[in-house]
């Protein structure tokens, strides 16, 4: 079988297990469906819960696509560059400012949680590219965002042991969850991860390139330096979204890329896609498999991601010598 043809069996079958999958989300919880569910809780609960998921996923598989490619390091997640810490600290100073319940007034009240999430996440990809004085030397910034992330990430603690009172909150947006996503959430990740995935994939070639080496990609003639700012930015803001309203949810953008490449080796014009549709459908597993665990309790889904994607990825290493090869 061809690179093509195997590459879109494989995207055809994550699309039949995405249906599937959603089918059954919407059959999951106290009313089933059709016959007793309310209108409302299937068009406003279920549906946009069941969407935000897979776009979750979606943005982050793609961001560790980009991130493993960029970097030329198979360990590389989205939350290298600082952007989970970033985050946690944006939602922490609002809790801290306007309170657990958001009361109160000015440009945190008309961003709201999400938007602190979100503004946090993009600052803190801000501040490791200042550090790093660019993104044309990936050591350097690598540096930078583990120095942000441990830096914005002691913040937090600070936060937290300043005002304890919103621990409760931030403990539920650490440990991720679909929960309480909404149709503008839905639309805002679709946005986002259609403009990213066309980014990054005007990009493959780059990507291509430099999974060669960096002396082969610069012998190409190829536009590295617009290419790493646009790429890292692309990665920031997939991975902003994904965090701002589902909370940090590990190993999925570390898991997906690795499982698209044992199955098929296909260049980055097919593995970007192929690495987003894939995160989609580990996430959208994952969260219907935290609602059915312990019904009619639900686990946090970034735990359960957590948990699964450290056991493949244990199983990987040792399994396969060269699972941990290039990107």
């Amino acid at each position: 079988m061809t690179t093509g043809r195997a590459a879109v069996g494989l995207m055809l079958l994550l699309g039949l297990a995405s249906g599937l999958l959603a089918w059954l989300g919407l059959h999951v919880g106290a009313a089933s469906w059709p016959q007793a569910m309310p209108a409302f809780v299937l068009h406003e609960v279920r549906l946009p819960r069941i969407l935000a998921a897979w776009l979750s996923g979606a943005l982050l598989g793609l961001a560790g696509a980009i991130a493993q490619g960029l970097f030329r390091n198979p360990l590389a997640d989205p939350y290298l560059l600082g952007s989970a810490s970033g985050a946690s600290l944006g939602l922490a100073l609002a809790l801290v400012w306007l309170g657990t319940g958001m009361v109160g007034g000015g440009l945190w009240m008309s961003l709201g949680s999400t938007g602190a999430a979100l503004v946090g996440a993009v600052a803190a990809v801000w501040l490791t590219l200042l550090l790093a004085r660019g993104a044309q030397h990936t050591l350097r910034l690598l540096l930078a965002g583990v120095v942000v992330g441990v830096v914005l990430g002691a913040m937090v603690s600070l936060a937290g042991y300043w005002q304890p009172r919103i621990l409760s909150v931030m403990q539920g947006f650490m440990l991720g969850s679909t929960a309480f996503a909404a149709w503008p959430a839905v639309r805002m990740m679709a946005a986002v991860l259609a403009v990213a995935l066309l980014l990054a994939w005007g990009y493959a070639k780059v990507l291509d390139a430099l999974a060669a080496g960096e002396e082969t990609a610069q012998s190409l003639g190829l536009p590295l330096h617009s290419a790493r700012v646009v790429l890292v930015w692309t990665l920031a803001a997939a991975t902003a979204a994904s965090v701002a309203h589902t909370g940090l949810i590990a190993f999925v953008g570390l898991a997906a890329p690795h499982m698209v490449r044992a199955v098929v080796g296909v260049p980055y014009r097919w593995r970007l896609p192929l690495a987003a549709t894939m995160g989609g459908v580990l996430l959208l597993a994952a969260d219907l498999a935290a609602r059915l665990l312990l019904a009619p309790q639900q686990l946090p889904v970034g735990v359960l991601t957590a948990v699964l994607g450290g056991g493949y990825l244990l199983w990987l290493m040792s399994r396969r010598r060269g699972a941990w090869g290039s990107p």
